[in-house]
């Protein structure tokens, strides 16, 4: 009988390590990145939003403060993300374990779907931006926070990252996200790139899917 050895997927391997001091470890960044995030999009409080990779549930905890009858959906591939997610949402969102290339949602599901921090991750972002817009509806709205290739410390972080974590896949300039949201069908209605301190450089696109 032929053995054949299973790779451990290095992302899952990654955050399951991480999970029980991630939100210490990432408080400022996580905080910020998600303040800019919403600062950027139009949420209404009948939104059904999908929250992808949605680690240990900060973005949607966020938005069940501010809207507290809003229906909420993360998707995170790390079990060990998601139970912290669990206990702090308690029953405030339902949580999925699945990887964002094969979302387990129907056709147009979704008003809002949001993903912060997990574009650089995507081994075939253009599948898994064709997903996003699989399971949003007509005239809904993608948004997608991420470091930005523009800024010189965003690429040296790249750079070594790409060389010294196996999780890690590329970060991307703001006209390549722009160009991959336009391929994907979705059309973009803010492109903004920025600071959150000397070393982070993000970018925020939102993204409207057309009526069909």
């Amino acid at each position: 009988m032929i053995m054949r050895q299973i790779t451990p997927d290095p992302i899952r391997a990654e955050y399951a390590r991480l999970s029980h001091q991630y939100d210490h470890r990432w408080s400022f960044y996580v905080s910020q990145s998600v303040e800019e995030t919403l600062r950027r999009v139009r949420v209404q409080p009948s939104d059904r939003v999908l929250d992808i990779g949605c680690g240990t549930g900060a973005l949607l905890r966020s938005l069940r403060r501010r809207y507290p009858r809003i229906e909420l959906t993360g998707v995170d591939a790390s079990a060990e993300m998601l139970a912290i997610a669990a206990e702090k949402l308690r029953q405030g969102a339902r949580l999925c374990l699945a990887s964002a290339p094969r979302l387990p949602f129907r056709d147009e599901t979704f008003d809002l779907v949001v993903s912060t921090s997990a574009l650089h991750y995507f081994r075939d972002p253009g599948r898994v931006l064709a997903e996003m817009r699989r399971v949003l509806r007509p005239q809904g709205r993608i948004a997608l926070t991420d470091w930005c290739r523009d800024f010189w410390t965003s690429r040296l972080l790249d750079r070594l990252l790409r060389r010294f974590n196996a999780a890690h896949y590329r970060a991307y300039a703001l006209a390549q996200c722009a160009e991959m949201l336009w391929q994907a069908g979705l059309h973009p209605e803010l492109l903004e790139r920025y600071k959150i301190d000397w070393l982070w450089g993000l970018m925020t696109v939102v993204a409207v899917k057309p009526p069909d």
